[in-house]
């Protein structure tokens, strides 16, 4: 159970949001709903395009369209509350949707990090041991690492969640963001943060720790095997089909270790709003992106699925 002394949870919490200016907010709802737009299209479209074309059920693109999956949760988790916001100018959200959201978009933002881990493995094991891929990625081991993901990345969340909400918020129920975070949620507590700060920052930094340090290691043995190469086209593949892949690690894990692994007195909520659009609101958009435009696959099975008129 919550603390009793917790007055939020008869009242809810107010966001602060981006700005009073009604202008401003309607020119903020149009690009927040074009992102989610091409976010929902981007993703879904993905999922759908793999599940429909033969040639894509390989490991990588069912990790991608899992992938595609969690960046839709998560987007979803957030986005459509913001952009509410925006519109009707209500503000407010329960405490109990307020720790929903919290808890969905951290399960889904754990299960994006996992889920990048998985696809460097998978990369390392296609351009390090060709020979032996299939018989590594099999069916059964690509099904274990997926809802592996899934139930670490759920996991995680409810630990934050209940972390955090255990927590009394009887000094403010106004919150200095524009969706329910750890850093803002924090900061409106009148309890005792220390263990709770150290709780996010022992799990985070070690999932960030193990995460990046598979993904380097993996990339490591993927680039010595590349310069060893003898073939052009095969070393301008291989690094093709990993372009994308790190770029969507750099952008995801830069911005998380930015938000989390500070300790909360020395953040700024200004710069965190503008963090917390990126990695919340762009991101989902832009990883169907990454992997479709520098992929000749993607795009071959895109033109195939839209030749086929009465396939719908």
């Amino acid at each position: 159970m919550f603390p009793t002394e917790n007055h939020t949870e008869g009242t809810g919490f107010i966001f602060v949001g981006f700005t009073n200016d009604p202008e401003t907010q309607i020119l903020l709802f149009i690009t927040f709903f074009l992102i989610y737009l091409i976010s929902l299209v981007g993703n879904l479209g993905m999922i759908l395009l793999i599940l429909l074309d033969s040639r894509l059920h390989t490991p990588m693109y069912f990790f991608l369209s899992s992938l595609s999956l969690a960046d839709f949760g998560y987007s979803s988790a957030v986005t459509p509350k913001v952009m509410a916001g925006l519109l009707t100018g209500d503000n407010v959200i329960s405490y109990n949707l307020c720790a929903t959201q919290f808890f969905f978009f951290a399960a889904f933002t754990a299960i994006e990090s996992n889920l990048l881990v998985v696809m460097a493995y998978d990369r390392y094991a296609a351009v390090c041991k060709p020979l032996h891929y299939t018989t590594t990625m099999t069916a059964n081991v690509c099904a274990c690492l997926d809802i592996g993901s899934y139930v670490w990345g759920f996991l995680n969340a409810s630990i934050h969640t209940r972390n955090i909400f255990r927590l009394s918020f009887c000094r403010s129920n106004v919150i200095d963001h524009f969706f329910c975070d750890a850093p803002p949620l924090l900061a409106v507590s009148c309890s005792d943060r220390y263990i709770t700060e150290l709780v996010i920052f022992l799990l985070v930094g070690f999932n960030s720790f193990f995460s990046i340090t598979v993904i380097l290691t993996s990339y490591l043995l993927i680039f010595t095997t590349i310069l060893r190469m003898q073939s052009s086209e095969g070393r301008q593949k291989a690094f093709s089909t990993c372009a994308s892949h790190l770029t969507a690690v750099s952008i995801f894990y830069g911005t998380v270790t930015f938000m989390y692994l500070q300790p909360t007195s020395s953040h700024s909520m200004d710069t965190d709003k503008i963090a917390s659009v990126f990695y919340a609101i762009v991101i989902p958009m832009l990883n169907p992106l990454v992997y479709s435009l520098r992929n000749k696959e993607v795009k071959s099975a895109f033109l195939k699925v839209f030749r086929r008129p009465n396939l719908l």
